[in-house]
């Protein structure tokens, strides 16, 4: 087996792994480190002796192991005869827990992270960390940080739970609601990542997004009387139907409005379509469940010209006023600029204050562009190429940049409804 399909088991088997020892000792830093250390063992071990046939309970024993190895050196004997002896029974599924049905525990270990002693964005970023697999740089472009505050604010989590002595019992109800959104942003924001590599020369990475969706399916499973569990399911669905069109043979991004619809999924869009319109009329509407129906108006227009930008427009209203933020103000601009001009969305785009979105200067660039402004438009592109770390981004805004005077492009061509997600934090 090659080193690239062992990574694969250990990336499939990890959360489950960290799940059964946080459940059963909390110290999520000491669980963590123990199942590196189990990694750090297979990585040595398994390209000589192969797979074993149970890779997941190898792991745990090992992990397991090294947990009571530290475990023995800082408890008292009461403590380790206890900690040996729990460990004794962790070969086989640990229950399900109350409050969610049947949960899986990659979507369990997410629920656990969520801990009430975190702020709701360490609740993300933990978790990001420790189910996805994310690294610091990832996951500090999606929260549009920088990566040595990422790495505080994770660090500062994990001595959070240390100190407070965090514990991993199951949430009680009234805290399990407040925990589900935290997973919800997570989950978006692993997509997110797939969807729109934040850096590097790959545009997309199809296993984050195929992770994402799968737990977002396992989420709706396991709370479906959430509609936003739903709504989230809905745009990840109609998001990545669009993907067989965005990108031409050559690697690069094609805008919205030049995609060949032909293309698009439309089994995932009528599954997304049945959803968010199974939802909105359920409960209260929140912010995912306005995000796909934006997603749906797009993926239900046969053209680019036929896109009901009016309705958009009254939705990212509705989001602004539920969830405020600088992504979704952007969308907010684009649609303003569609129904009422150009001159209105840059009205717009100036309450965003957060100019290192290399989403804002894009944006801005092309509404700067359909006034005219082709130096202003070309300065903005520029800008928004040396911020964003993305190569085919890169490429995009310097041919954007390079084409002012030649060209017109739609400020719609740039935006994705799910960029929304990751500034929700």
């Amino acid at each position: 087996m090659a080193g690239s399909a062992y990574e694969e088991v250990w990336r499939a088997e990890l959360p489950h792994v960290l799940a059964a020892l946080t459940r059963r000792y909390g110290h999520f830093e000491d669980c963590e480190d123990a199942a590196q250390q189990a990694l750090i063992a297979a990585a040595r071990q398994w390209p000589r002796e192969g797979l074993p046939d149970k890779p997941r309970a190898w792991l745990l024993r090992v992990a397991s192991r090294r947990l009571i190895d530290h475990l023995r050196q800082e408890q008292s004997r009461r403590s380790r005869e206890a900690a040996a002896g729990r460990a004794d029974g962790m070969e086989g599924d640990s229950p399900a827990q109350p409050g969610l049905a049947d949960p899986d525990d990659a979507l369990e270990l997410m629920v656990l992270c969520c801990h009430p002693a975190l702020s709701r964005s360490s609740q993300v970023a933990l978790t990001l960390r420790a189910v996805a697999g994310l690294t610091t740089r990832e996951i500090a472009a999606g929260f549009l940080v920088p990566e040595a505050t990422m790495a505080q604010r994770i660090s500062r989590a994990k001595a959070t739970l240390t100190t407070v002595g965090a514990r991993f019992p199951t949430p009680s109800p009234s805290e399990l609601p407040g925990r589900l959104l935290a997973v919800r942003h997570a989950i978006s924001v692993l997509f997110t990542e797939g969807h729109m590599r934040t850096a590097g020369t790959d545009a997309t990475d199809g296993g984050f997004t195929a992770e994402a969706i799968g737990l977002a399916r396992k989420l709706l499973a396991a709370a479906p009387a959430d509609p936003e569990n739903a709504g989230l399911l809905s745009l990840l669905l109609l998001t990545q139907a669009r993907a067989p069109a965005r990108l031409d043979e050559h690697g690069d991004l094609v805008p919205l409005a030049e995609q060949d619809r032909r293309r698009w999924d439309r089994d995932l869009i009528e599954e997304g379509m049945r959803l968010v319109e199974d939802a909105l009329p359920r409960g209260y509407v929140g912010a995912f469940q306005l995000q796909a129906a934006i997603a749906a108006v797009h993926a239900e227009s046969a053209s680019a010209n036929e896109t009901d930008w009016p309705q958009i427009l009254v939705l990212y209203r509705m989001l602004e006023r539920i969830a405020p933020s600088g992504a979704t103000t952007i969308g907010l601009a684009t649609a303003t600029a569609e129904v009422n001009g150009p001159k209105a969305g840059l009205d717009v785009l100036r309450s965003v204050d957060d100019e290192r979105n290399h989403r804002y200067h894009a944006v801005r660039g092309h509404l700067l562009a359909r006034l005219g402004d082709t130096g202003g438009a070309r300065d903005a592109f520029a800008t928004a190429a040396r911020l964003t770390r993305s190569v085919p981004e890169q490429r995009y805004l310097i041919r954007a940049a390079a084409a002012q005077g030649d060209n017109e492009i739609r400020a719609s061509d740039l935006i994705d409804p799910l960029a929304i997600s990751k500034s929700a934090r």
